[in-house]
């Protein structure tokens, strides 16, 4: 190489490099691979390589930094702390690719790339499709990559890194430096109950009815908005849910209280979509809301994230806050 990384970069501060030739950013591939899979085999699979070349490839990364990136025995993979130093610039390095390459096919091709979006799964069933549906009409040379059971902090998180470029999250959110979010959507919350619940087949009921049941809930991590919700509206009700079962699919959240093993809070739109032993019941005032919004960052000057927003902006009409 007629240059080397090693004076570019320094571990205290923060790290500076310059990535200049396209095998720097294979191994820039290779290391945000490894850094996110932490497993050199699902790194591999990932990138549609084998073990051997890829541990090859960080191993010259890391020679020409002179640092560790990764401790590695045989049973683990993690990040030291100059590859924890590395990591968002590596996003950032590859963010700046990835838009360089966007830019001039737009110039002669129009819009057309690659958009990340994230989503919840179940809690999203009637915000996603219509966006997807819309922008494979508008711009049909946009592909989409979709990731599922992403979280309200996981997604505020990763578009803040640049992993991905349009997350659904749920409001109020922990405010994160230079994301921004648009309300899509907001919904009623109301109970889902087992089929042989006493109160399954009421119209509807107080919230306070609920008092003396279980509960299943998202994790009670902070990661989930519905969860937020959920705590404040027992609350509000004056009591504290006991809560017996945490799951991260929202669908699955539903399936166990189909199976009897308790109750839930939900948004109104999962209404059409609860599996065979469960039924969702409206809640008597006062009312309580999820609200549905859309997230991405400031920073991502993407022209293909500027053309789904604009889809955004066209097909969700605004709500006030």
């Amino acid at each position: 190489m007629s240059w080397q990384l090693k004076p570019l970069l320094q571990f205290n501060a923060e790290v500076r490099v310059h990535f200049e030739d396209m095998t720097e950013i294979r191994w820039l591939e290779a290391f945000v691979a490894v850094a996110e899979e932490l497993h050199f085999g699902r790194a591999a699979q990932r990138l549609h390589t084998s073990q051997s070349p890829l541990s090859q490839t960080i191993r010259k990364l890391e020679g020409d930094l002179g640092k560790r990136l990764f401790e590695r025995n045989t049973r683990s993979v993690a990040l030291t702390p100059a590859g924890y130093a590395l990591l968002p610039r590596a996003y950032r390095v590859l963010q700046e690719m990835r838009l360089a390459r966007e830019a001039a096919q737009a110039e002669v091709e129009g819009i057309r790339g690659n958009i990340r979006i994230g989503f919840s799964g179940a809690v999203n069933h009637l915000t996603l499709p219509p966006l997807t549906r819309a922008v494979r009409r508008r711009h049909p040379d946009i592909k989409m990559d979709l990731t599922s059971r992403v979280r309200t902090a996981d997604g505020l998180a990763s578009v803040a890194n640049g992993t991905l470029d349009l997350a659904f999250v749920g409001l109020p959110e922990t405010p994160v430096p230079r994301v921004m979010t648009r309300l899509v959507a907001s919904e009623e919350i109301g109970a889902v109950l087992p089929l042989d619940h006493p109160l399954a087949q009421e119209r509807s009921i107080p919230l306070q009815a609920l008092a003396g049941d279980d509960f299943i809930s998202p994790p009670l991590d902070g990661s989930s908005s519905m969860t937020e919700v959920m705590l404040a509206s027992c609350m509000a009700a004056r009591f504290r849910p006991r809560i017996v079962q945490e799951l991260s699919d929202p669908y699955m959240v539903l399936t166990f209280v189909a199976a009897g093993v308790g109750v839930t809070l939900m948004s109104s739109g999962i209404a059409g979509i609860i599996p065979s032993g469960a039924i969702y019941v409206a809640l008597e005032h006062p009312q309580h809301f999820m609200n549905h919004a859309i997230a991405w960052s400031e920073e991502n000057d993407s022209s293909v994230l500027a053309a789904v927003l604009a889809v955004v902006e066209e097909i969700f009409p605004e709500i006030p806050n």
